[in-house]
């Protein structure tokens, strides 16, 4: 008999806490019964890690498109990779690659009656590496490109400067900046190998370790004209430094706000009255961003940035875990910024 695991959710990390690799465990869990009409097994390949999982931690996630995980359940993540291994479904056959952007447990494998959120995957437009499915051409992706196009209302010429830079979606989101036509493209993360990767690697104009350097100082120099529009992946002190250096009419894109995921806040979570009048007084639009909102332009949006990545205008970067028992360290490396790109976790080969 196949020996199954999956990654159990077992403490909450209390009321502003950090998340700890406690918090999770890895077990053994019963491998499938039997199939019912219409469903499949599923071996799962990869495993999609995002920080906006990490309110689900918390007894309430202070958004109504998903609720907290259970003390004592398997943890249901959001996308996945996998392989049928055994099909009663007419749509599915064994050997078929399918994937979900939303509710894929982590688990080993799983039965799954599939619904309209199951496609399978068309390995042509991934170039041979099936873990695209869950960051550039994903959700990730999407959010990236639709943020940009949709919320940014780039123009030539404009400046754009990115927080949480050399994540998931800060590096796609600099990228497609520039095949949007921004004369500028600024990124701001926490290390020196991270700033580095930023610009030789991705094209960036200019980086800031918002650790070691003075983020006004740094703006000033590489913001000249002052800041047309802000990709904001991180909210808080950093935040409210670009907001002060951003030109009238300008817009601020709210993608997510990982400097307070860990505290018992709303979302978006509250900011300063100064930040507040500032964004008045320059006629700043501040509104949060939700890609869901947008599901008539995924199938073009996922053409665009399928074109632009199989012809190689933009470059894909993913951190990768290996092994399930590696889920919940991951987890806690990305929330302390231990990764660059898209956090994985590798299940298994094919």
């Amino acid at each position: 008999m196949t020996e199954n695991h999956n990654t159990v959710f077992v403490s909450r990390p209390g009321v502003n806490g950090e998340p700890k690799e406690e918090n999770f465990r890895f077990e053994k869990c019963p491998y499938p019964a039997d199939l019912q009409k219409e469903e499949v097994l599923i071996k799962t390949l990869y495993l999609s890690v995002d920080p906006a999982l990490r309110c689900r931690m918390n007894e309430s996630t202070g958004v109504d498109y998903m609720g907290p995980w259970q003390i004592g359940e398997t943890i249901e993540g959001f996308g996945g990779v996998g392989s049928v291994i055994k099909s009663l479904n007419p749509e599915f056959a064994e050997g078929d690659l399918v994937c979900s952007q939303y509710g894929w447990p982590w688990k080993e494998y799983f039965v799954r009656k599939p619904d309209k959120s199951f496609q399978k995957v068309d390995r042509s437009l991934v170039g041979g590496k099936i873990s695209y499915c869950l960051s550039v051409l994903s959700l990730t992706g999407l959010t990236s490109y639709l943020g940009i196009t949709e919320e940014g209302h780039l123009q030539p010429l404009h400046t754009l400067v990115i927080s949480g830079a050399a994540g998931a979606c800060g590096s796609l989101a600099g990228q497609f900046g520039h095949l949007k036509g921004c004369e500028r493209v600024i990124g701001i993360c926490g290390s020196d190998e991270k700033c580095k990767y930023l610009t030789d690697e991705l094209g960036f104009n200019g980086a800031i370790n918002y650790k070691t350097q003075n983020i006004k100082d740094e703006l000033c120099k590489h913001c000249p004209k002052g800041v047309d529009v802000y990709f904001d992946n991180v909210g808080g002190a950093i935040s409210d430094q670009v907001i002060k250096q951003m030109n009238k009419d300008s817009h601020v894109i709210l993608c997510g706000q990982i400097s307070v995921y860990n505290k018992d806040v709303p979302y978006p979570p509250p900011i300063p009255e100064e930040t507040k009048q500032c964004l008045q007084q320059n006629n700043i639009t501040r509104e949060r961003f939700l890609v869901l909102n947008y599901p008539e332009k995924f199938d073009e949006s996922l053409k665009q940035i399928a074109e632009w990545l199989l012809s190689g205008k933009i470059k894909v970067k993913e951190t990768i875990a290996e092994g399930l028992v590696n889920a919940g360290p991951a987890f806690v490396s990305m929330m302390r910024g231990g990764n660059i790109g898209k956090q994985l976790i590798r299940v298994a080969s094919l």
